[in-house]
């Protein structure tokens, strides 16, 4: 039973479901849910540090349900995506109604979607790569897939690296810097990718310009069936998924750098470059992801497994009620920026 927890990860989904499905106020339960229920719980219930052995985990290992927990995010978020877009176009809705659920499906875009992709995208197997990849068309971050696995896991907790804040950045110039810094280098690494194959950028196997293609087509048959409302909602809610995956790079990694060592390369990449949350809610609603020091560690292990390092900054808080801290930069800093190691901090 308890290799069920995860199903929990649903629960976004499901009331974002249900605050679809019944309106008025409710449109705006997702957002109190997960920022608000969710955060109050991570402080009810206490961490969790214990690590598998390495009998349980060759057990969770041989165990398909953690992958097909995975793989059903894909009917659910193309379900809710395109059921939030038509209850948004054939229905009469306040506002604040419409403001509402495009909020939802963005966080389910950002959770369910991109969250998972993240996940799937470290998998060998293609067809694992190919649903993180349509988990990432509707937030409109395909680019994602190349910028995390070979521009991130390289440069992390480095200035080269787009997604790693800078101490006493605040998480609204982290936005822009990152958006925008780390669709430029998604470029800037297929270029190479397609120079060592001696390919042009014609070429079939130029992924970017596929992505290009397939999120401008799924927003053209938005469109075409639902109108400029519907395109609307598409993009305003695509825009709050990535950004909410931009509030946790910012977490993740805030303040923390390797050091150059004497030949003038950076330390390998080590527990201590990531921050660790072991708040056991904000580790089931998000796939282990607070455990992203040893993801670090060895982004091969699936995150059934993902083990909890003493030598790695560990946050006061999870991830969902750090997001909220994050939003109020005075209260961040005065938190997060005593716990950055000082040898990490740049004069």
């Amino acid at each position: 039973m308890k290799d069920l927890k995860y199903l929990a990860a649903f629960s976004i989904p499901v009331v974002a479901f249900i605050g679809l499905y019944t309106k008025g106020y409710f449109s705006f339960l997702t957002p109190f849910y997960a920022f608000v229920m969710i955060p109050v719980l991570e402080l009810i219930f206490p961490v969790d540090t214990k690590n598998l052995t390495s009998e349980e985990a060759d057990h969770k290992l041989k165990r398909q349900i953690f992958d097909w927990l995975l793989y059903l995010n894909l009917p659910i978020v193309y379900g809710l995506v395109f059921f939030g877009i038509y209850e948004a176009t054939t229905t009469a809705m306040e506002t604040y109604e419409l403001v509402g659920v495009i909020i939802s499906v963005g966080i389910v875009l950002g959770v369910n979607g991109i969250n998972v992709a993240h996940e799937l995208g470290h998998r060998q197997q293609t067809n694992e790569r190919f649903i993180g990849k349509a988990l990432l068309l509707p937030a409109q971050y395909m680019h994602f897939y190349i910028e995390h696995n070979f521009g991130h896991h390289l440069h992390a907790a480095t200035p080269e690296d787009p997604a790693t804040a800078r101490y006493n950045q605040t998480v609204y110039s982290f936005w822009l810097t990152s958006i925008f810094r780390q669709y430029i280098s998604a470029w800037n690494i297929q270029k190479k990718l397609l120079d060592n194959n001696d390919q042009h950028f014609f070429s079939v196997k130029n992924d970017m310009l596929w992505y290009v293609v397939f999120q401008a087509a799924y927003l053209i048959l938005v469109f075409m069936f639902f109108g400029a409302l519907g395109l609307l909602f598409a993009l305003t809610s695509a825009i709050i998924g990535f950004v909410l995956l931009e509030t946790v790079n910012y977490i993740e990694h805030y303040g923390l750098l390797r050091i150059k060592t004497k030949s003038g390369r950076y330390e390998r990449v080590k527990e201590m470059h990531s921050w660790n949350s072991n708040h056991v809610i904000g580790r089931i609603v998000l796939y282990e992801l607070t455990r992203h020091s040893d993801h670090h560690f060895k982004s091969s292990k699936k995150y059934q497994i993902l083990d909890c390092h003493d030598e790695s900054p560990q946050m006061p808080y999870g991830y969902p009620t750090s997001m909220v801290l994050a939003m109020v930069p005075p209260l961040w800093f005065k938190i997060m920026n005593k716990r950055v190691p000082k040898e990490m901090i740049l004069t």
